[in-house]
């Protein structure tokens, strides 16, 4: 499912941002794909629990918001990495101190545990 966008409706900057970012796995791609540029299959796995329709529809519209390249070899069987733009590494660089937070506070945020049967 594309993430249906708003050029010219935002009310800040955050906003923007969100449009960019939202999405389940696309922070996810992010952090990945700053260690290292990663063919499709890598990634996926990397990911663990992403389906292919959902981690290329991600990647696609990483793609058409310029955080992402993707780049075709020509080689048989063709090869095909993503890897981040320098726009890409800027938004990692922004989400980094979120990150921390994150780290700082899992415990309290974490979500409730599950019982088994």
């Amino acid at each position: 499912m594309a993430t249906v966008r708003r050029p010219g409706s935002y009310h800040c900057g955050i906003d923007a941002a969100m449009d960019v970012i939202g999405g389940k796995w696309k922070v996810l791609v992010l952090w990945a794909l700053d260690e290292r540029p990663y063919r499709f299959g890598e990634l996926r796995r990397a990911l663990g629990g992403v389906t292919e329709k959902v981690l290329a529809a991600q990647l696609r519209e990483l793609e058409e918001d310029g955080i992402v390249h993707r780049e075709v070899y020509d080689e048989v069987p063709p090869r095909v990495e993503y890897s981040l733009t320098a726009r890409g590494a800027s938004l990692n660089e922004a989400l980094a101190p979120l990150g921390a937070w994150g780290r700082q506070n899992v415990a309290v945020v974490s979500p409730p545990q599950v019982p088994g049967p």
